[in-house]
């Protein structure tokens, strides 16, 4: 079934409270509350991958929300020049320092448990989304180490995509990249339960049509499209991005194959 096609909007917010740093994320994200008496999980863009990984977090929170699965609102979270002068932690202060502006923030889920495969069993149905999903967006998270998934309210949700995408590092021949298969969905903590995948494919491709890829690259701030070891432009940044998707799409049935055969070692 189609979903009714809406358009997205991304609310912003203002950092008013540095909480605390989580400390089990890679890049340090923090806990902190926003002036909508909110509290989120703050990325910053002064972190190890800077833009990048917001922009990932990004493109792959909105394209998982477009294929109908549970992720945690995601908002731009400006932070003020004033913010974490009077922070002790002389590396935190250095990191609120270095991301200035606009960062982006996923909205807390107070009292979410983390994903545990053992204990909690995912439905074929939903183990295939997630699994076409992470390969669509080349997620090399989301192992048994690191599920990047929580159980709230008795629902599963999706967190940190900032691994997505990860051609966009060394930015060489992304159209290779884009039409590749993708070998690291061999440590999906779902793959065994992704039964379904061929027959969900269509149903995916469906969902992201040009108009909706487009929709969700014009989301990038350009100010996040402003890189230091580029010679690119931003816009021409950003139309990199939407060509990746619209290929990567066209071309599912390479992951799609690599997932089946990912499978068939597991037996």
């Amino acid at each position: 079934m189609a979903m009714k096609n809406t358009k997205i909007e991304i609310r912003s917010v203002n950092v008013t409270r540095y909480i605390t740093p989580l400390r089990e994320g890679g890049s340090l994200p923090a806990l902190a509350e926003a002036d909508d008496d909110f509290k989120y999980v703050l990325k910053f863009r002064g972190a190890g991958h800077g833009v990048k990984a917001l922009i990932a977090e990004l493109l792959g929170g909105e394209i998982a929300h477009t294929l109908g699965l549970k992720v945690p609102e995601l908002v731009f979270a400006n932070l003020d020049e004033a913010f974490g002068r009077s922070e002790g932690d002389e590396e935190i202060q250095d990191l609120l320092k270095g991301s200035q502006g606009l960062n982006l923030a996923l909205h807390f889920l107070s009292g979410a448990l983390t994903f545990d495969p053992v204990v909690t069993q995912v439905n074929e149905d939903l183990a295939s989304k997630i699994v076409w999903l992470d390969a669509f967006t080349t997620n090399i998270d989301r192992t048994v180490k690191n599920t990047n998934m929580l159980i709230w309210h008795k629902e599963l949700w999706l967190i940190d995509h900032g691994a997505t995408f990860y051609f966009h590092h060394s930015w060489d021949n992304w159209e290779k990249a884009a039409v590749s298969p993708f070998p690291y969905i061999k440590d999906h903590v779902l793959l065994p339960q992704a039964s379904l995948i061929e027959e969900i494919n269509e149903e995916m491709i469906a969902l992201l049509p040009n108009e909706k890829l487009r929709e969700i690259v014009n989301l990038i701030p350009t100010d996040w499209l402003q890189w230091g070891d580029s010679e690119m432009e931003a816009e021409a940044i950003r139309q990199v991005y939407y060509q990746f998707l619209v290929l990567r799409r066209n071309n599912s049935n390479n992951f799609v194959k690599q997932i089946q055969d990912a499978q068939e070692t597991l037996v």
